[in-house]
């Protein structure tokens, strides 16, 4: 999605302005990628790197991939007083990656080179992607900078799990620059509103769940995934903390947001039971499976000549939705359910409701080449204080935008 021009302080309109920062880690060469899609859907990007970051990744490439000159230094072009000026002029200040002595610098409100200027005189939206080894990520001083950056409204996102420089595997590694850039458009969207899910955290279950009859085969259903990660990536640039429960999904994970992949109802009701014991929200928009069958074959089921195959016994899965709404670990819990109906839309919706016990009830209409697999939906919100608020077809995150609107507004 193209961004859409802006209007500054002297009145003229032209691009969103984006400030990169890039500090001193080996996951600088992906901020290349992140820099080519904000500049590639219109954004005007100026590059400020750290002199660290510059050992990774040299000042042409900057410059030559944003169109603007680069520097690390307040002294250079002293008379344009960059290191205020460009925090003033920015829509969006990115740090990607940010180091641990980049997000310390920033907590404690350090400014020895341009970036650290910058980040003090920027009042826009502030997002920092982290990207370090584990032990630094977990290490008590780390979390509490990060802790003190997130109480001042800044948006810093988890980092990513898997391989790290050399050998070594854990949390801390860069997410996805297409995901964060995704994250980046959706706080430009939101422009200064504050960030009205920090602090909270929020568990999303996605996806469709699998009940396998053999080795090779299960009983399933058409859900992408596509709005549960939407509802993901909308919470976590409103500063929430995510988990994301994804049940056989094929989508890259979110930035910011931690992904548990489950697979069938009941590995999803354990996932769910304990992710929800400190959660604040929990949405059930995963498709769960409502039978599953009563017996598993340990190898596969062969055809027999002249037979038909014997008959599939079905036994109920637990009903994930109403036992997380009766039984709420933390006092003053959300829950909100997703009901995918096919006729009388609204007059089944209204009675799940009632059954489910829910706080509010997103349902759509579903069916082949509707809603499920799809870029857009289209819902009527139903909450158990008897409101209704219609939502027109449009691209899921609008949809996810409006339920977590909904939401914010109860648990205040």
């Amino acid at each position: 999605m193209a961004a859409q021009p802006t209007e500054d302080r002297t009145g003229r309109t032209g691009k969103p302005r984006v400030v990169l920062g890039v500090s001193g880690g080996i996951a600088a060469y992906k901020a290349c990628e992140l820099l080519r899609r904000l500049t590639e859907s219109g954004h005007d990007v100026r590059v400020v790197p750290t002199a660290a970051a510059l050992h990774f990744v040299g000042a042409p490439t900057w410059s030559a991939l944003s169109g603007h000159p680069v520097s690390t230094e307040v002294w250079d072009d002293v008379h344009e007083v960059p290191h205020v000026r460009i925090g003033q002029e920015a829509d969006l200040v990115v740090v990607a990656p940010a180091t641990a002595d980049l997000l310390a610098k920033a907590a404690h409100g350090l400014a020895d080179d341009l970036l650290t200027n910058t980040l003090l005189t920027a009042r826009c939206p502030v997002v920092f992607a982290p990207a370090m080894h584990t032990e630094m990520w977990e290490h008590p001083a780390t979390a509490e900078n990060v802790a003190t950056l997130r109480r001042r409204g800044h948006l810093v996102i988890e980092p990513a799990v898997g391989r790290l420089t050399g050998t070594d595997t854990g949390k801390g590694r860069f997410p996805d620059p297409a995901e964060i850039f995704e994250l980046c458009r959706r706080t430009l969207t939101r422009g200064t509103r504050p960030a009205d899910l920090a602090g909270k955290h929020v568990v999303i279950s996605a996806g469709g769940t699998r009940e396998p009859l053999d080795p090779v085969r299960f009983l399933g259903n058409r859900s992408s995934g596509k709005q549960g990660y939407a509802l993901a990536r909308t919470a976590a640039a409103r500063g929430a903390r995510v988990t994301l429960l994804a049940a056989n999904t094929a989508l890259p994970d979110p930035a910011g947001v931690d992904v548990v992949p489950v697979g069938t109802a009941v590995q999803l009701r354990e996932a769910v039971r304990e992710a929800a014991a400190e959660a604040d929200v929990v949405v059930m928009a995963a498709a769960v499976a409502d039978f599953r069958p009563a017996h598993y074959a340990t190898g596969k089921i062969k055809k027999q000549d002249g037979r038909e195959p014997e008959p599939i016994t079905l036994v109920r899965n637990p009903d994930i939705l109403a036992e997380t709404a009766a039984d709420r670990p933390r006092p003053g819990q959300l829950v909100v359910g997703f009901a995918a109906e096919t006729d009388d839309v609204l007059a089944n919706g209204r009675a799940k409701l009632r059954r489910k016990g829910c706080d509010l009830l997103v349902v759509n209409e579903v069916g082949e080449h509707r809603t499920f697999g799809t870029e857009e939906n289209e819902a009527v919100v139903l909450g158990a204080d008897g409101t209704e608020t219609p939502v027109p077809r449009g691209p899921k995150e609008d949809l996810a935008d409006t339920v977590w609107d909904l939401v914010t507004a109860r648990l205040t």
